[in-house]
C-alpha cells in the first residue's frame, strides 16, 4: 500500500476527536498531521497525535491469539480437540488461529452458562474502538450470551457526567461545539488539566482568554492554563459542590439569575432557591475559617457574578465526576446553566471532556448496564463495574469477556480487583498490546489498531468522524471477533463490513443517529456530523426544549456534605497527606500505546509525586511509599512544586508498574460508582531500596 496524498482520519487518543492526517509509503505510516482547515484540529494536533503513531509496529503487537498453557491443561475437554493448532510461544503461552482461540472461547463460555446460568457471565469494555463493535459488544452480550453484564470506561470517568445531566437537562452530553468558544464571554474551567488532557481545546480557551481576559480557573492546584486566567481559585480537595452551590448561592442572593428563563424553561426553581439561601455550607464566608483558602471568600463571588452577567460556557474534566458527591456535582454545574440561561444558544453551555476517544460513543451504542443503545431502557439492567467485581469474589460472576479496558491497572481497589480476577473461571481479553489485563488472561485475541481499520467514532462535543484504515492489517477488527463468537453459540451475525453494523445502529439508535450514513460520513470526514443527525446535523442542544419528558429544566438540589479535608480544615485538624491523580501530556490512560512510542516514553518513564515546596522538610530522602488502608504504591520519585498546595499530593497513574490504583478502595459516586480517584488520604513512608 502506497500513497502519495494523505490519508484522512480521527486521532486513536482523547476525546477532542481530532482530525488526522497520515503520510503513509509502503503500509508504513511516516508522519502524522492536521489539515490547515480541521474543524477541531484547527491544523494543530499535540504530541501523542503527532508522533504518538508507532505503537502501531511495535514488537509488542499481538499479532496472533494466545492461548495460556495452564488454561490448556485446567480445560482438556474445550482444549484437547484443538492441540494440533497450538504452537509453543513462551512458557506462558502458546499461539493458535483466530478460528481455534474463538471456538474454545465459544466453548467454554457455553459451558459456563450451561453451569452456572447466564448472569455469570460479563463483558467489560468498547470504549476504546469504534461504535460498530461497541455496539455489537452490548448486543452480542446481552441477545447471544443472555447476560445483562455490559459495562465500559465511563464507569471510571464521565458516568457522573451522563446521570447529573440526564437528571436536570434530560441529555447527557456536550450541548455546543468546541468553536463555541470564540462565541462566549466568560469561561470557567474546573477539575479540569485542559492543557494536559484536552491539549486542542485548550488552545482555543487560551486563544480567547489571551484576548478577552475573560477566564476563570477552579482546581485543587495551580495549573498551566491558569496563567492565563482572570481568577485562579485553588479549593480545598473535595470541595466542588461546596463550592458551586456557593456560585448557586451568590447568584440568587444577588438577585443576578435570568428570571424570564427561570419562569418559562424550567421547574422546582422556588424549592431549589430556598434550599441554597438556607444551605449552612452555601455561602462563600464559610471560607472565611478555612486556614490557606481565606481568598475564595472574595473569588467566588466574584467569579460567580462574571458567569451570571455574561454569556458564558463551563468545562469540567474528571476533577469533578471522580468523587463520591461528583453527579451532584455536574448537577450543581447545570443548575447554574438553568438560573443564568447560560445554554441553549451559541456560546453558551456545558461542556464535559471526555477522555477515550470513543467512550461518548461507547455510551451512545448502549455498552452500560442500565442503557440499551440510544439510552433506552433494556429489558434487563445488569450490574455496574464495582459490582460485578463483588460478584466475581462471591462466585456468581466467572467469566470476564474484556475488550480494550485495562479493569486491573485503571480500576481501585486494585487489591480487591485482582483477588476478584483470580477467582474466574474463564478471561477473555480483546487487545492491541500485553496490556496488564492481557497478561492476566486465558485467552488474549490481537485485533486492529485505531489506525489499521474503519469505524465510526464518537467525541466529546457528540461530533461523528468516520475512520479508515492509514495501513493494512491481517488481523481482525474487534466486531469481526464478536461476530465469530456469536456464529459459534449459536447466533446468525452475518455482517459483511462494518458498514453493515453501522446501518443497523443507524436503525436501532435512530434518534440520534439516523441520518449518518457511511455516504455522509464519507463526504465530511474532515468536517464530521454532530448527533442528532437527522436530515442536518445538531451542533447547539436545547435551543428550545430541554431532552425531559416535559422539555423543562429540572433544579435537583443537593446540599454539601461536610467530610474529607474539608472537615479537617474546618477542625483545624489536618491528618496525612490528600492526594489527586491526573494525567501528563505525553501519555494516555493506562500508556498501552503511548509506551510502546519511544520518542512518547523517554519523555516520561515514570510516575513521580508532587508536592508543596512549603512541605519538603516533612519528607524522607530519597524515594518515598504512599499507603493507605487499601494498600500501597511501588517505590516513587518526588518532586517538591509551588503550585502544589500544603498537605496535598499529586501524581500520574501511567505506569502499572506504580501501583497507584491500590491505594483507593469502594468510595465511590453516590448513583453511578464511579471511584473517588481525586482525592485519597494518603501517608507517606520511606522507601526500602
Amino acid at each position: 500500500m502506497s500513497h502519495t496524498a494523505p490519508i484522512d482520519s480521527v486521532c486513536t487518543y482523547c476525546g477532542v476527536g481530532c482530525d488526522i492526517q497520515a503520510h503513509v509509503q509502503e503500509n508504513q505510516i511516516l508522519s502524522i498531521s492536521a489539515a490547515k482547515d480541521g474543524i477541531v484540529s484547527q491544523g494543530k494536533l499535540c504530541v501523542k497525535g503527532k508522533t504518538g503513531f508507532d505503537f502501531v509496529t511495535s514488537p509488542n503487537r499481538v499479532t496472533a491469539p494466545r492461548i495460556r498453557k495452564r488454561f490448556v491443561e485446567k480445560n482438556p475437554d474445550v482444549c484437547a480437540p484443538h492441540a494440533q493448532h497450538f504452537q509453543h510461544l513462551d512458557e506462558t503461552w502458546y499461539t493458535t488461529t483466530l478460528d481455534v482461540a474463538t471456538s474454545i472461547a465459544a466453548a467454554k463460555m457455553a459451558q459456563i452458562k450451561a453451569r452456572y446460568g447466564r448472569h455469570s457471565l460479563c463483558s467489560i469494555g468498547g470504549a476504546r474502538t469504534s461504535c460498530e463493535s461497541a455496539y455489537l459488544f452490548q448486543k452480542y452480550t446481552r441477545h447471544t450470551i443472555g447476560s445483562p453484564h455490559i459495562d465500559n470506561c465511563a464507569r471510571v470517568c464521565h458516568s457522573p457526567s451522563l446521570k447529573g445531566m440526564r437528571t436536570t437537562i434530560g441529555e447527557g452530553a456536550a450541548t455546543n461545539p468546541y468553536d463555541d468558544i470564540y462565541h462566549t464571554e466568560f469561561i470557567l474551567v474546573i477539575g479540569s488539566n485542559t492543557t494536559e488532557a484536552h491539549p486542542i481545546v485548550a488552545n482555543r480557551i487560551i486563544d480567547v482568554a489571551q484576548l478577552h481576559d475573560n477566564l476563570a480557573i477552579i482546581d485543587v492546584r495551580r495549573i498551566k492554563l491558569g496563567k492565563f486566567a482572570k481568577y485562579q481559585a485553588v479549593i480545598p480537595h473535595e470541595a466542588n459542590l461546596l463550592v458551586l452551590n456557593m456560585m448557586a448561592y451568590v447568584i440568587l442572593s444577588e438577585e443576578l439569575y435570568h428570571e424570564e428563563f427561570v419562569r418559562t424553561r424550567t421547574k422546582d426553581f422556588d424549592a431549589y432557591k430556598e434550599s441554597i439561601l438556607n444551605d449552612p455550607y452555601a455561602n462563600p464566608r464559610f471560607f472565611e475559617n478555612i486556614a490557606g483558602y481565606e481568598e475564595l471568600v472574595k473569588i467566588i463571588p466574584k467569579i460567580a457574578r462574571e458567569y451570571a452577567l455574561k454569556k458564558s460556557m463551563i468545562f469540567w474534566g474528571l476533577g469533578i465526576t471522580e468523587h463520591i458527591d461528583g453527579s451532584k456535582a455536574v448537577m450543581a454545574i447545570t443548575h447554574l446553566a438553568l438560573l443564568t440561561g447560560n445554554i441553549g444558544k451559541q456560546g453558551a453551555g456545558l461542556m464535559p471532556l471526555r477522555g477515550q476517544n470513543n467512550v461518548q460513543g461507547a455510551c451512545d451504542m448502549g455498552c452500560l448496564p442500565y442503557y440499551a443503545p440510544d439510552y433506552q431502557t433494556p429489558q434487563e439492567e445488569g450490574l455496574m463495574t464495582p459490582q460485578l467485581i463483588d460478584a466475581m469474589l462471591r462466585g456468581e460472576v466467572k467469566s470476564l469477556h474484556n475488550m480494550g479496558e485495562d479493569i486491573t491497572h485503571i480500576h481501585p481497589n486494585l487489591t480487591k480487583v485482582h483477588e476478584a480476577i483470580s477467582k474466574l473461571e474463564f478471561i477473555l481479553v480483546q487487545e492491541i498490546m500485553m496490556n496488564d489485563i492481557a497478561n492476566k488472561a486465558d485467552i488474549v485475541i490481537g485485533v486492529k489498531s485505531a489506525y489499521e481499520k474503519t469505524g465510526v467514532y464518537v467525541n466529546a462535543m457528540r461530533r461523528l468522524h468516520l475512520s479508515q484504515p492509514l495501513v493494512q492489517s491481517d488481523l481482525p477488527d474487534d466486531w469481526e471477533v464478536i461476530q465469530l463468537l456469536d456464529n459459534k453459540l449459536g447466533g446468525n451475525y452475518n455482517y459483511k463490513e462494518s458498514k453493515d453494523v453501522w446501518s443497523e445502529v443507524q436503525q436501532t439508535a435512530h434518534r440520534r443517529f439516523s441520518g449518518a450514513s457511511y455516504l455522509r460520513l464519507e463526504r465530511h470526514r474532515k468536517r464530521g456530523l454532530q448527533w442528532p443527525v437527522y436530515i442536518e446535523d445538531t451542533p447547539v442542544l436545547h435551543l428550545l426544549d430541554f431532552r425531559t419528558e416535559d422539555g423543562l429544566g429540572h433544579f435537583t438540589y443537593y446540599g454539601y456534605e461536610l467530610r474529607g479535608m474539608v472537615a479537617q480544615l474546618k477542625n483545624r485538624a489536618l491528618e496525612g497527606f490528600h492526594l489527586t491523580t491526573g494525567r501528563t501530556l505525553v501519555h494516555y490512560n493506562n500508556a498501552a500505546q503511548t509506551k510502546e512510542s519511544p520518542k512518547l516514553l523517554e519523555k516520561h518513564t515514570q510516575d513521580i509525586v508532587l508536592a508543596s515546596s512549603e512541605d519538603e522538610a516533612l519528607f524522607p530522602k530519597g524515594k518515598i511509599i504512599l499507603k493507605t488502608r487499601h494498600g500501597e504504591t511501588a517505590p516513587l520519585e518526588v518532586k517538591f512544586s509551588e503550585t502544589i498546595m500544603p498537605k496535598t499530593l499529586y501524581t500520574t497513574f501511567h505506569h502499572a508498574s506504580s501501583g497507584i490504583n491500590y491505594l483507593f478502595g469502594d468510595e465511590s459516586d453516590s448513583f453511578v460508582m464511579t471511584a473517588a480517584f481525586k482525592s485519597v488520604q494518603v501517608e507517606v513512608l520511606p522507601a526500602n531500596e
